[in-house]
């Protein structure tokens, strides 16, 4: 085919659907980059997914573990405080003398006084109170504390005199054993 207006040769190979796909890589690249901008935009989006249900299940673990000690340990405010009614029952009992325990005339009380203490001890029991072992162990800052150094022939900071019983609850403390150690020389 020939040019009608100057006679020069016309390429019939360039015809407009070739000339647009001529133009289709530089139309096609912004298209790609369009896509992959799309796809990088999921990609944080499914991980931001992620870690939203990490965070959730996460939650949703802690949750449940706080439901758990405060059923466990709903009682400690009201633990901590009877220790102190069983402080001043053990207190009396240690209080009386031989005489007094002998005397007839307060027998009952005193039988009265100790089935009291047994059965404080025992809803003790019942509910995980435990008391800490002290004296003749080596002084534990986690379950004792010390209040006086006493001059003694056993190992220093083991722990020789109990002056106030400590109590544990379940795995927690309530409150730590009062001790008196052992000291050198």
């Amino acid at each position: 085919m020939t040019n009608i207006e100057n006679d020069t040769p016309v390429d019939d190979s360039a015809t407009p659907e070739t000339a647009t796909s001529i133009d289709a890589p530089e139309a096609a690249a912004p298209e790609n980059d369009e896509i992959a901008q799309l796809h990088e935009q999921l990609a944080a989006v499914q991980q931001d997914l992620l870690y939203a249900r990490a965070e959730t299940q996460n939650l949703g673990r802690r949750k449940e573990k706080e439901i758990a000690d405060a059923h466990a340990y709903a009682a400690t405010k009201f633990a901590r405080d009877i220790l102190s009614v069983a402080d001043n029952l053990g207190r009396a009992l240690a209080a009386l003398s031989d005489e007094q325990r002998a005397s007839d005339a307060i027998k009952p009380l005193i039988t009265g006084l100790e089935a009291t203490e047994r059965e404080l001890l025992s809803v003790f029991e019942r509910n995980g109170i435990t008391r800490i072992a002290a004296i003749g162990l080596p002084l534990d800052p986690n379950q004792h504390q010390a209040m006086l150094e006493i001059p003694s022939e056993q190992t220093p900071g083991t722990i020789v005199q109990e002056m106030q019983a400590g109590y544990m609850m379940k795995d927690r403390l309530l409150r730590p054993a009062m001790v008196a150690v052992a000291k050198a020389g």
